[in-house]
């Protein structure tokens, strides 16, 4: 299997269908939280709000370099959340998450494999292929946080 197809299947494993590594994806966990859920805060954690932005936030930031655009994302910027005041602010965030996903995928999909091994934009963040298996790994870290978090909101609030 080609680099761009396999990665592009895991892309779209993670967000949007897949459950084989962790037997949930984004897009069924969080179609599932409603936006009180969200926001609730446990503790010192990250809400599940916070969580959908930050993973929202490189998305769209490495994209924008996909499709020829500068990196214009910083760390400290990604999770500086909007205030989510409302269902259809929570649901317009899910939705551009599932959307970036969806894209970021297809990207992926359609490159060159001699892409893959080329300087993502400065050598100092490596090639396409670490920045994909990054996304990847940071994306399945975050999933399994808000996991968590959903199971700690569902025991807060038997107790």
């Amino acid at each position: 299997m080609e680099r761009n197809v396999f990665f592009a299947n895991r892309l779209r494993e993670v967000y949007l269908e897949g459950r084989w590594i962790a037997n949930t994806n984004y897009k069924d966990q969080l179609l599932s939280v409603n936006r009180e859920q969200a926001v609730q805060q446990i503790g010192d954690l990250n809400t599940i709000a916070a969580l959908t932005y930050h993973i929202n936030y490189y998305l769209v930031g490495i994209l924008n370099v996909f499709n020829g655009g500068q990196l214009e994302i910083s760390d400290q910027y990604s999770f500086d959340l909007p205030p989510i005041e409302t269902d259809a602010d929570w649901e317009s965030l899910v939705q551009s998450l599932l959307d970036h996903a969806g894209k970021f995928a297809d990207a992926v999909a359609t490159m060159d494999d001699q892409l893959f091994d080329q300087v993502f934009v400065d050598k100092k963040y490596d090639t396409y292929l670490r920045n994909i298996q990054g996304v990847l790994e940071h994306s399945y870290y975050h999933l399994g946080q808000i996991v968590l978090i959903r199971k700690l909101i569902s025991v807060s609030s038997v107790l």
